[in-house]
Formats: structure tokens, sequence, C-alpha cells
């Protein structure tokens, strides 16, 4: 692992960092000023620069935002953790505006500061790994079994002019396959043009993709060549072709029949040498049996298909692509690339993403701009996000709804041992209130939680009972059961608010949001 490199001209705060991180094995190198860094930096190689810089804002010879600044044009991707005894604004927003990871005012908490310094550790590791994927990265990006077959397909279809039709909803990428088979076609370098025929108005799409004599119409001063002729001896992409005008929709038919087609206001046949790729988020068939699409279009169309997954059906893929999309638009600015917690990640996978993939890159972009640190965390994710996160599945009791995964943990008989849920009752002296059966599940009785002496004594009995029979994960399976009815009871007094409910918990609401994954409790 590479060292830690402190940077402060008091040798007490050096000492104790030091000493602090020598108890956490990990290794660490200081410098009293920002010029010796400078010089290290350029006399190191690529394994024996820093992991993390943890450097003063004030110190003779030089300012630690002037070493930021230096550092990561050097080294962009380096984490760097900004120390000073003068909490002012001015310094806040210049050191993020730098791309510091982090702000940590002085005096500090010793524990708190190893905390930070680990999870730029972390980061920084993670951040390498992404990194040498997005450097490598195709054209197209997915590790989901949904994506692999979409990929095998384009493999296959590698040497072949066939027509295809791609079908997905809007957003989740069809112009991006449609590029990949014209790249890994025989009309690899003959040109790619792509028309969105819902776009373009119905009196001008004739002319788009056809061309038109001069004087066709008023206002057509020249001959011009349409799409079909751009594209020849390349590739013509039709998107939204469910949405094409029916009387077009012959004229399209005739060029994929005998490939030949009339310029508008045109008396002589233009010959076509053109793949043609089709792509629609709509039911053709039903299209087609509403009589809105030809279907004899629809059968020449429709010589292969390739069906593209939404986003919700390749949720592997989110930390992938949002990677990759924070490292493009970082590039597109002109800015650093900023990193994403676990706990955002968490909660971009679990939101369903009706825009598909073009609106994670629409997420991440604004998150680019937006996110006021180097580090995106949960609250700086946009309000459609958030608010999906903390909405629960089933309004009508007002909790999540366990998922088929967490059936194991929570149902009344989750260990296959016959055994009662958890008993639960009230605190002494509390005030006794009716039980919500909704919100506890499973059936609950009242007369079962009156009769209960107490959950301890249920819990004691529960584990003895486990362990008589021999299991070794009595701990786990017990504590899974505790925490999904804790949460599950929370919820319901919430009706749901999650942030709410982690309050009265006691716990932060990056753990709520954790352990409702972990558990399965969405």
């Amino acid at each position: 692992m590479k060292p830690i490199w402190i940077v402060d001209d008091d040798q007490s705060i050096r000492f104790v960092l030091e000493k602090a991180l020598l108890r956490e094995n990990l290794p660490t190198r200081s410098f009293t000023n920002p010029r010796d860094v400078l010089l290290a930096l350029d006399a190191s190689g690529a394994d024996d620069g820093p992991q993390v810089l943890v450097t003063d804002i004030r110190m003779p010879g030089g300012s630690g935002l002037e070493l930021l600044d230096k550092v990561k044009q050097k080294c962009p991707g380096l984490p760097v953790i900004i120390m000073t005894a003068y909490s002012d604004l001015d310094s806040a927003v210049s050191a993020f505006q730098g791309g510091a990871f982090e702000y940590l005012p002085k005096p500090f908490d010793v524990p708190k500061a190893v905390a930070l310094i680990r999870r730029a550790l972390e980061e920084s590791q993670r951040e390498q790994v992404a990194e040498e994927r997005i450097t490598e990265a195709p054209e197209m990006l997915g590790q989901a079994p949904a994506m692999q077959d979409v990929f095998r397909a384009i493999g296959r279809l590698s040497q072949s002019n066939v027509t295809v039709m791609i079908t997905g909803e809007s957003g989740s990428g069809k112009e991006l396959v449609a590029r990949a088979l014209h790249k890994h076609s025989p009309r690899a370098n003959g040109p790619f043009v792509a028309i969105n025929t819902a776009a373009i108005p119905k009196d001008l799409l004739e002319s788009e993709l056809f061309g038109h004599e001069r004087g066709a119409f008023t206002g057509a001063q020249t001959m011009r060549r349409g799409r079909f002729e751009q594209a020849e001896e390349g590739t013509l992409f039709l998107d939204e072709i469910g949405d094409m005008p029916f009387d077009l929709q012959t004229r399209l038919l005739r060029v994929l029949s005998d490939g030949n087609f009339y310029r508008v206001g045109g008396h002589s046949a233009v010959r076509a040498n053109v793949r043609v790729i089709a792509a629609t988020h709509q039911n053709l068939e039903q299209r087609v049996k509403d009589g809105a699409f030809r279907e004899d279009l629809f059968h020449r169309l429709n010589v292969i298909r390739l069906r593209l997954p939404a986003l919700r059906e390749r949720r592997e893929d989110i930390p992938m692509l949002t990677r990759h999309f924070l490292y493009q638009s970082a590039q597109q600015l002109g800015v650093e690339p900023k990193r994403i917690s676990d706990a955002a990640l968490a909660c971009l996978g679990d939101f369903a993403f009706p825009g598909n993939v073009r609106q994670l890159e629409n997420i991440c972009h604004w998150l680019t701009v937006m996110a006021p640190a180097q580090v995106i965390e949960f609250k700086d994710l946009p309000p459609e996000v958030s608010v999906d996160a903390m909405r629960p599945a089933d309004a009508s009791v007002g909790v999540p709804r366990l998922s088929p995964a967490a059936e194991s943990v929570a149902p009344a008989s989750p260990l296959g041992l016959g055994e009662a849920p958890l008993p639960v009752v009230p605190a002494q002296n509390a005030p006794t209130a009716a039980p919500d059966h909704a919100a506890l599940g499973h059936g609950a009785d009242a007369r079962d939680l009156q009769r209960s002496q107490s959950w301890e004594d249920g819990l004691e009995a529960q584990a003895m009972e486990l362990l008589l029979s021999g299991r070794h994960d009595v701990w786990d399976a017990l504590t899974q059961r505790f925490e999904s009815r804790l949460i599950r009871t929370a919820l319901a007094s919430t009706k749901g608010r999650r942030i709410e409910a982690a309050q009265k918990l006691g716990i932060g609401r990056n753990t709520i949001t954790r352990k409702i994954q972990e558990l399965g409790l969405e």
C-alpha cells in the first residue's frame, strides 16, 4: 500500500497523525512545507506517490490550496484532505472548488480524522479500479446477463448486412446498439446516419429521408440529398419507426423491397445501397392490429429483433454506468471527476429510472455540477431520486413490503422450526396501545402479545431452541429478525418516512437505507 502523506508545519499535528495511522497499520510520510511535497511528487514514480494527501491550509513557504491545485494537475485522482484552524467559508469553498476530498477543521477528534483518512483511502483504491475500467471501457457497458445477450447478438451479426429491429424503452440506449452494429459490420467504413422519425414534422420527413429536386416545393431552391443517399454504402438508423406516418411507410417499404426510391419532385429512380436498422419503444404488433403500422413493412423490418433491457432490469450495471457518466461529465466540463459513496450508489440502485440510461446520465451531469463535495453522498442526490428512496413500497400500510429475499428472516417461521415471531410488549409504565396488526405482520394476535411475559424471555427461548438444533448461524438469524422487525415497526410509526424513522431509532439515515437493502425490506 502506498503511504499517506501528511503536510503540516506543526510538529505536534504530524506526530499525532503519524502515531494514530501507525496503530491502524497505515504507512505515512511527513512534510513541513508544500515545496518538499512537490519535489517528492516529481521524484516519485506511479508506485511511490501518496495514496492520500492530508495538508494544512496555512504554512510558511506556501498555501495548502496552492498545493492542492498543483497536486491535482499532477495526480487528478488523488484524494486531498485540507486541514485548517481557520474555519472560514472562503477557505471551505476554495478547498472544494479545487477538488478537495474533504475539509477538516482544527482542532479535530483524532479517531474521526483517522476514519476520514481511511474513507479517503478506500475511495482512492476503489476509484483506481474504476478509472482503469473506464479507460478500457468499450462503446457500450454492461455486465448484466440481459446485456451480455445483446453483446452476443451484436457479435453474431458482425459479418451480416441483415435488417435489424431494436426494441426497448425510451432512453435505454437503442442508438448505441445501432452504432455498435454498424461499427462491427462490413459497412464500418461507410457513414452512419441517424434520423428520429418522430421528431421531424410529417411535411418535412419525406424530404429528409429521400431528398428533393430543385423547385419540388416552395423554398426548394437547390437539389438536396436525403438521408438514404447520405448513408450510401453505410447504415441508416431509423429511430422511433413506430411513429412514421402511414403514407411514408409505403415509400419505405418500396425502398426495402427493391432498393430504389425517388426524390421529392424527381422522376429518376435513385439506387440505395444502405443497411437499415430501425428502433422503437412501441409495441409494433399492436400498432399493426390497430391499423397504424403496415404489416408488410413490419415483417420487412423485423428480420432480426434485438430487445434492449430497461435499466431496472440490469441494476447490477448501475454502479459501473454511474462512475462512467461521472467521469464523462467531468471530462466535458473540465473538472475533477467526483466519487460516489456506497449509500448514494445503493439509493441509485433502488431507483426505478423511468428514463433509463439517459436519465442516469442526466443525473450524473446534475451531480457533477450541483454536488457540493468531491464525494457524492445520499443527501446530494436529486429530489426525484431521494424522495423515491424514502417512499414506502406498500402505501396501504405505510411500510415497505418484504421482498422474497427477506422472507427467510422475517416470517413467522423463518428458520423452518415452527417458532412464533419474537414477542413485543410495551415498556414498563407506558400506556398500552392497540397493536397495528398490519404493521407487525404475520397475523399477530393481540392476546398473544398480552400473554407474553417479556420479549427477552422469548428471545432466550428461541436462541436456546436454535442452539440445541445444532445450527451455526444463530447470531445472524436472530439479529436479522430483530433488526427487520425493529425497522418495520419504526417505519410503521412514521408512515414510511425513513429519515424520521432513523431519527427515532437513533441511527443515521444512511444506516437505515443500508439495512433496508440488506434485509430486503424494499
